[in-house]
């Protein structure tokens, strides 16, 4: 052979790998974000299981509805499911980076995504939950986005499915690969357990602490809007009303809604209706939230009722406040059963959900600014209150 035809082989071959490298590059790529994205996803969830499970309840309500009515049983496992779930997410993306039963993996993926990929299209095509909290709190989708996403990570699997031979090489084999993602399992619902008897770990609901409610419940900047109207067939926007009283408005759409307040539905009041809004957010403030008496944790009472009463005595001034959603004859039986003392107060149950993942459960309030929360399992002393305020 001469030493032109060895060249333009040489060529050959360097053009024939260079294709091939590109690809394997790119579905090791696609290979780490699935796994990474199953993995954050998952952990999203773990660190609020409650916020999870109710986002669950809303799809069985809905299915109850528009499929069967057993759905309605799920509502009852909505917890276990949502710490299931979200285990599962993470132990999936963590076998697939350690490339553990890669086929095995890569289908229950498969499996999982077609689930996500099916709530999220039902979601949007018909309106019904809003937000799929497919990343908790912390990053909030609306439903097409949530579909699209769905999508992308579909994508993703098949890239890395059809392409299975550039991840030849396992990271753990054998009883060591399967060591590993027992420890990831044992973590993972360590971690959702561990929150649903406790607080989330991060905080991503506007009632933080630290926010301050009155606040978050104004525009941080004045609010501007274009009005969209129709006259003869023809629509057109304005940012301004028009004076032409030809024009039929259609609709009002805000230009700036990320200056809109952060808070419109929290509200509370007595049971003649009269509004304890900003008394509650006035002054020293301890906020015993009971969402439900139905589900109500009823252990706790009696350390419950020792905080109130050494409440009264302390030199902060501290109010205590006793809200739910529960009616009032519902309510007047409970707080007999458990002897708990003082005047009670309602607001919506929604809200109360967002005030605090407990229930019961405490908030503490300096002129409406959030300086403590916590669990029934974490009940505060009168001391930590004070230092708090």
């Amino acid at each position: 052979m001469s030493t032109s035809d060895s060249a333009a082989a040489t060529s050959a071959m360097t053009a024939g790998r260079q294709p091939s490298h590109l690809l394997r590059t790119f579905v090791r790529l696609c290979w780490f974000l699935l796994g990474a994205l199953f993995i954050f996803s998952g952990l999203i969830k773990l660190n609020d299981p409650i916020g999870t499970a109710y986002k669950l309840e809303e799809y069985f309500e809905v299915f109850a509805i528009d499929f069967a009515p057993f759905f309605l049983y799920f509502k009852s496992i909505a917890r276990l499911l949502s710490i299931t779930l979200s285990s599962l997410e993470v132990v999936l993306g963590v076998a697939l980076l350690l490339r553990w039963n890669l086929r095995f993996t890569l289908w229950s993926l498969f499996a999982l995504l077609v689930f996500f990929a099916f709530l999220t299209f039902y979601s949007a095509a018909f309106n019904k939950v809003t937000d799929c909290g497919c990343f908790g709190d912390f990053i909030k989708l609306k439903p097409w986005h949530s579909f699209f996403k769905d999508l992308f990570l579909l994508f993703l699997w098949a890239v890395v499915y059809f392409n299975q031979r550039f991840l030849r090489r396992v990271f753990a084999k054998g009883t060591l690969g399967t060591m590993y993602v027992t420890f990831a399992l044992a973590v993972a619902v360590g971690i959702g357990v561990y929150a649903l008897g406790h607080l989330p770990y991060f905080d991503f609901l506007p009632y933080k602490v630290g926010n301050d409610i009155g606040k978050l419940m104004q525009p941080s900047a004045p609010l501007r809007y274009k009005y969209i109207m129709e006259k003869g067939g023809t629509t057109q926007e304005f940012t301004e009303y028009p004076t032409d009283t030809l024009w039929k408005f259609k609709q009002m759409v805000a230009l700036n809604p990320e200056d809109g307040p952060k808070i419109t539905d929290f509200r509370v009041w007595e049971a003649d209706q009269t509004d304890l809004t900003k008394e509650v957010l006035t002054g020293n403030k301890l906020l015993v939230v009971i969402q439900n008496v139905t589900k109500a944790d009823r252990d706790r009472f009696p350390q419950i009722n020792a905080l109130l009463a050494s409440v009264d005595s302390s030199k902060k001034d501290i109010t205590p406040m006793i809200i739910t959603s529960s009616s009032a004859g519902e309510f007047d039986v409970f707080r007999h059963e458990v002897n708990l003392p003082g005047k009670y107060y309602f607001a919506d149950g929604t809200v109360l959900k967002s005030v605090v993942r407990s229930n019961p459960g405490f908030l503490v309030l300096k002129d409406g600014v959030v300086k403590g929360k916590f669990h029934y399992h974490d009940i505060p002393s009168r001391a930590k209150l004070e230092e708090m305020l």
